[in-house]
């Protein structure tokens, strides 16, 4: 009897949950409420003082309020605008900007050398495991890298397509049941190749006989790199040591009870990586790590570190020498960046596979990040129960008023039945942020990336946006996988 396999096993199409942009009341955010109502107090209090005419005379004050508040710029009103400058030019005014290491002046013992609010980080080697954890103290968190590797996930079929992802669902909703994982973030990122696979392959199969032949292949191979690029996965997982805290205590207290409750989380994830097909490479050591953080303020060494892998790996000065932020991009040592947010995912249903235009971009460096904040179960209902709640009261406002009900506030508060629906099925809920860190040596060749970038992000049904601003802190959550937030 013949079955067919395509019809047996046809991937399901998913659909995101559409952004979410209501407001404190009738979807006006608070700081357009602030806006209008000083607008309002300044029209009534010219009114009540000197008439029609000191509503004339103060129309500049309510005026400009009432238009900051309601015209847009950038995606957002003009009076959003207002904290993101602000903070902007305080930076600017402190200093806070540019940052060069200080070689003479070391950092101490067991911090990160990285500028900005990360400069707080601290490492601690894990003897049992043999990896490096990086606490945040700020945001009581402890954080554990680990390599992965993955078959090509296009060129299977359709069952076994769903069949990973199935298995990546589970690794997540595992991460949900947790309730002491803060974050997880997965980094894809493309790097420069050095050559040192046909320089390992040789050393296995070439017959280095000092020959002529011999001679021309060595030359050869060493002249090889950087002929292209490589692609590198890692998986990070945060520990929230305030959930946490009991069983810290059980095991210890202090970093050890801390690191031995991230050792079960990390035990657990591969375990559900593997179950997932996917290859798991080991927890990163500390020299792992410098090299990422390394390579990632400072591209063009990492052919270097992969062709001398005893060179620069201290994790203590593994950071940047020099960072300059301006308002829309990052330049360090022989780098420019610019960080893009994926500020739309898929409104439409897509297939599993829907983010190839932006993983396979030939010829850019870029890191891809996702960010997953697991929600416990409870908290989650609580959240969906209020938000309901809210959208049903906005609408029954909006019809009080006579303001016709948008199709986007309908779907939204489908989108929240769904959510509802889905996780009284026992599905787990997670917040996904998706983050692209665009890097190129000149200001041109960026911006050329960039618009590559765009137009890939274009052809995987998302819309992605600028960060401005804040490219410094952006490129410590995009680029570095230390599961930083923005």
């Amino acid at each position: 009897m013949h079955t067919d396999t395509a019809r047996d096993y046809k991937l399901a199409p998913v659909q995101f949950s559409r952004l979410t942009k209501r407001g404190i009341l009738l979807g006006l955010s608070t700081p357009q409420l602030i806006a209008l109502t000083f607008a309002l107090l300044t029209l009534v209090s010219a009114l009540y003082s000197a008439g029609a005419s000191g509503v004339a005379w103060a129309s500049p004050l309510w005026g400009a309020a009432a238009l900051t508040a309601v015209i847009p710029l950038g995606g957002r009103k003009l009076v959003e605008w207002v904290p993101v400058t602000t903070k902007w030019m305080l930076r600017a005014a402190r200093g806070q900007l540019t940052y060069r290491r200080r070689i003479i002046r070391p950092r101490p013992v067991g911090t990160l050398a990285l500028p900005g609010d990360a400069a707080s980080l601290r490492e601690w080697h894990d003897p049992e495991s043999g990896a490096v954890m990086i606490q945040d103290p700020h945001q009581q968190t402890l954080t554990a890298i680990i390599a992965i590797s993955h078959p090509a996930f296009a060129l299977v079929d359709a069952g076994e397509q769903h069949r990973r992802v199935q298995g990546w669902g589970r690794v997540l909703a595992g991460a949900c049941r947790s309730g002491r994982i803060a974050r997880i973030q997965v980094n894809e990122r493309t790097l420069p190749d050095s050559g040192t696979g046909l320089a390992e392959w040789w050393e296995r199969h070439g017959a280095d006989d000092d020959s002529w032949a011999a001679n021309t292949y060595r030359d050869l191979i060493e002249r090889a790199g950087p002929a292209g690029e490589r692609h590198a996965t890692t998986i990070s997982v945060a520990l929230d040591l305030k959930s946490a805290a009991r069983q810290v205590r059980a095991n210890g207290g202090g970093m050890r009870g801390a690191a031995a409750v991230l050792r079960q989380e990390m035990t657990a994830l591969s375990s559900a990586l593997r179950a997932a097909d996917l290859i798991v490479g080991g927890w990163l050591t500390a020299s792992e790590v410098a090299s990422a953080l390394r390579t990632a303020y400072d591209p063009a060494v990492g052919v270097e570190l992969e062709r001398h892998p005893d060179v620069g790996r201290d994790l203590a000065t593994a950071g940047p020498v020099a960072v300059t932020e301006t308002w829309d991009r990052l330049r360090t040592d022989t780098a420019f960046h610019t960080v893009l947010w994926i500020s739309e995912w898929p409104r439409s249903q897509v297939y599993p596979g829907f983010l190839a235009p932006l993983v396979f971009t030939n010829g850019i460096l870029r890191t891809v990040a996702l960010h997953y904040l697991p929600v416990r179960a409870d908290q989650a209902a609580r959240d969906l129960r209020k938000k309901k709640t809210e959208l049903i009261s906005d609408a029954h406002q909006r019809r009080r008023i006579g303001q016709i009900e948008d199709a986007s506030a309908t779907a939204e508060y489908g989108d929240v039945l769904q959510q509802e629906a889905d996780l009284t099925a026992g599905h787990g809920v997670l917040r996904v942020t998706g983050l692209i860190s665009v890097t190129a040596p000149t200001t041109d060749e960026l911006d050329a990336a960039v618009a590559a970038i765009e137009q890939a992000a274009i052809q995987a049904s998302c819309e992605v946006r600028r960060l401005v601003g804040q490219q410094a802190q952006a490129f410590t959550a995009a680029a570095l996988p230390l599961c930083r937030s923005v």
